[in-house]
């Protein structure tokens, strides 16, 4: 039997279902909601119901919005010639973190995964080809899908099928390789490969 109020412990419940929660932490969440000020309250609440009804695809790359283009494919001041392929809005974020890159992206909204039955169709590999296939200024691709097997593989895809499509178009991956500060003997043969691959004149 729960010791918490009904509706205190549908809200622990929900919030135990996110990622990386647990029992505790979506307790002390549940409290801290209860403890907000109503003005508060009503804001957060008002937020997640809109959440759904206004947050939508960019028509041009996928990132997420609340208008029919998001600002960086709006922002002129950046680089449209070349654009970053990554696999989920959150690797967007990673880039723009670090202000490492004024180029503009393609979101894939996933990775080709045949054992979850996960295919080419399934993700915005289409709207890729169909976005450069129909601009004359694209001229580099950087595939930055992760470095795993369904990452590799979703590159070696997509790099096929652009060359298929416009043979001219420069196509880049992500090096890979030792991160910094690391040591030598903690990275396992495969970054130890790729460093040795994508190493550089000092």
């Amino acid at each position: 039997m729960s010791l918490l109020p009904n509706n205190l412990k549908k809200i622990s419940l929900f919030l135990e279902r996110l990622p990386g929660i647990g029992e505790k932490t979506a307790n002390r969440l549940a409290f801290y909601f209860l403890r907000l000020p109503d003005e508060d309250l009503r804001e957060f609440a008002e937020n997640v119901t809109d959440l759904k009804k206004k947050t939508k695809f960019c028509k041009i790359c996928f990132n997420l919005t609340e208008n029919n283009t998001c600002a960086i494919c709006q922002d002129d001041k950046r680089n449209h010639s070349v654009v970053t392929v990554v696999e989920t809005v959150l690797d967007l974020l990673s880039f723009e973190t670090g202000n490492i890159y004024d180029g503009i992206y393609h979101v894939l909204h996933g990775k080709i995964d045949p054992l979850n039955h996960v295919g080419p169709d399934d993700i915005k590999i289409d709207e890729l080809l169909k976005r450069v296939k129909g601009s004359a200024e694209v001229k580099e691709i950087i595939l930055a899908t992760n470095p795993d097997m369904e990452g590799e593989a979703t590159a070696m895809y997509i790099k096929s099928q652009i060359i298929n499509l416009k043979s001219h178009i420069k196509i880049t991956r992500l090096a890979y390789g030792l991160p910094i500060g690391a040591n030598l003997e903690y990275a396992d043969y495969m970054t130890l490969k790729k460093a040795m691959e994508g190493r550089n004149k000092f």
